[in-house]
């Protein structure tokens, strides 16, 4: 009986390369891209502010100083952005502006997704009567002018600030069920999906256990270019007089009230101004980002 020695050992074979998800390769080409990483750390940076900013800064949001009424950015006593007609401090006011803008955009854009994903998956997925039944009412709802039916909420409804979140994200779930009916009709005939109908699962459990998670790339695409265009929705309520209401404010009423004073105080409309320039490319040129980064064809 031959002996084996350490040469006649049989060698092990290679090891299979290590696989990697859509989202691996996705966070991969995020980061190789510069303009979308320096736009993420832009926005986080713009959160961190509109959270805790208004809590450090040592000036209230709707604290009156008399004796510094429309002066000009200055060190002195640290009105670095100067002060409004009434005398309030800007920072405190554009920071707070900040917090609220951003809260309408994220908040209305939950409510789209969530109302636009339900709505578009469920009419891709039983499709027949009932994708034609629903998608004819998104149709309906799409001839109707958006800053009408906004406008009609808001002065039926009183202009709260919850509403605000309600009357935008009601109407910006049109474009989302669309796009998620189209992918859900792509993937009702695959195999993952026919293997769940043959172990028994019920066709809701289908739409939420399989087919939701699996459209979630251009979900979060929609999210994050859904959120500059409801940014400027609002600002363009406020700049109407239906937004916000004092002592609450937002980037759009700091412009509104700027502009009509933007002969005499400049650095009233040019702050906010500014900061809604740099909110709205931040977030676009991110959106951008995971656009490319989550598109399959490009892996």
């Amino acid at each position: 009986m031959t002996d084996l020695t350490a040469s006649d050992t049989p060698a092990a074979p290679p090891s299979a390369p290590e696989g990697r998800s859509l989202w691996d390769d996705a966070r991969r080409r995020l980061a190789r891209n510069p303009a979308a990483m320096i736009s993420l750390w832009v926005v986080g940076v713009l959160v961190f502010l509109a959270i805790f900013g208004p809590m450090l800064w040592i000036h209230p949001l709707d604290r009156i100083y008399e004796d510094r009424v429309a002066i000009g950015p200055t060190f002195q006593d640290w009105h670095i952005l100067g002060t409004d007609t009434e005398g309030r401090d800007m920072v405190a006011r554009l920071l707070f502006g900040l917090r609220i803008s951003l809260m309408v955009g994220v908040l209305a854009t939950a409510v789209a997704i969530t109302i636009g994903v339900v709505w578009g998956a469920v009419a891709g997925f039983f499709g027949g009567v009932v994708d034609n039944v629903m998608m004819r009412i998104v149709d309906v709802l799409y001839s109707i002018p958006f800053i009408f039916f906004v406008i009609l909420l808001m002065t039926v409804f009183n202009r709260e600030l919850w509403l605000i979140f309600l009357a935008i994200g009601a109407v910006e779930w049109l474009t989302m069920s669309r796009i998620v009916r189209g992918q859900t009709i792509a993937m009702r005939q695959k195999e993952f999906v026919e293997a769940a109908r043959a172990v028994g699962a019920s066709p809701m459990a289908i739409v939420f256990r399989h087919i939701v998670p699996n459209v979630l790339g251009p979900v979060v695409v929609f999210a994050t270019l859904n959120i500059p265009v409801i940014i400027l929705a609002e600002s363009f309520l406020s700049f109407l007089g239906l937004g916000v209401q004092e002592p609450l404010t937002s980037l759009g009423k700091l412009i509104s009230n700027g502009k009509d004073q933007m002969e005499a105080y400049s650095w009233m409309l040019i702050s906010p101004a500014i900061t809604m320039l740099v909110t709205l490319l931040a977030l676009n040129f991110l959106g951008d980002g995971l656009r490319d980064a989550l598109d399959p064809k490009d892996r």
